[in-house]
């Protein structure tokens, strides 16, 4: 299977090296690596330099966007850039993050999860962070979630979800979008990825009403939202979490913020986010 990779990377000196040496050392090779260097001020780009020079199949692209880390939107748009590269010879595509390290399998156990199953349209593994020297799982998803920084895609899935959304939410939205035309999600549980930037470690106080925003965006209703977002909260320990999510939610809802789903496709997300709460419970 043709793996084709956009890695969007903004001031990541510390990590790219280590992302990309656990890419070139995989037992199955990708195809081909897009880097997208989104306006980097630190020694990022000669990292990836010290790579593209060495190894044919990885490419560097240099853009220009801003400095904010805006959940969603600004990786987003570093990989539809990197993308606009690649031809359209792959059999999976990959948004992986700069800050991953994987590990010798992870391409080769992926393409076993596609090809071992022709309705899987997502798959990858689980990210782990490190806590007091040991490495635990990230709890900030369900381990049957393909996380946003190790997301793998076949081809016909990606093509039919439209994409990758350029808000925040994407990457709970495809895995929902995927399930409304008809793709499983597939996760390896023995699969672990060391994930060296915690999930929001790098979001700045002017994001904490987005991730609401979100949830308004996937038409998760009020209701839903408040589980979800209570959810996550219990599992940040952040009272403030909920508030700030709660609070994004009606923003988005009473200023008219427009939905990244249909009204079709926020009926079925709705409905299936009801059955896995309902199966939880009984």
């Amino acid at each position: 299977m043709n793996f084709y990779i956009v890695i969007p990377a903004h001031n990541e000196e510390d990590h790219i090296g280590l992302c990309l040496e656990s890419l070139v050392q995989q037992t199955q090779l990708p195809k081909q690596i897009i880097v997208v260097n989104d306006n980097s001020t630190d020694n990022t780009a000669t990292l990836i330099k010290h790579y593209t020079d060495k190894y044919a199949w990885i490419t560097s692209l240099t853009i220009n966007s801003s400095e904010a880390h805006i959940p969603g939107r600004k990786v987003i748009h570093a990989f539809y850039k990197g993308l606009e590269l690649l031809d359209d010879d792959y059999d999976i595509i990959c948004k992986y993050d700069a800050d991953i390290i994987f590990p010798k399998n992870y391409i080769a156990s992926v393409a076993q999860l596609f090809k071992a199953d022709k309705t899987v349209g997502i798959a990858g593994g689980l990210p782990y962070i490190l806590n007091n020297d040991t490495w635990i799982y990230e709890t900030v998803a369900s381990k049957s979630h393909v996380r946003g920084p190790i997301k793998s895609y076949r081809k016909a899935c990606f093509k039919a979800i439209g994409g990758l959304k350029n808000s925040i939410g994407w990457d709970t939205a495809d895995v929902l979008l995927a399930q409304f035309n008809g793709w499983n999600i597939q996760t390896d549980r023995t699969l672990h990825v060391k994930h060296l930037k915690p999930t929001g470690k790098t979001y700045s106080k002017n994001t904490k009403y987005l991730q609401g925003e979100g949830l308004y965006k996937m038409r998760f209703g009020l209701i839903l939202a408040f589980i979800s977002a209570s959810k996550s909260a219990f599992n940040k320990k952040s009272l403030a979490y909920l508030k700030n999510t709660t609070i994004g939610y009606l923003k988005a809802k009473f200023s008219d913020t427009t939905p990244m789903v249909t009204e079709e496709e926020g009926k079925f997300i709705r409905r299936l986010r009801w059955k896995n709460i309902l199966k939880k419970i009984f």
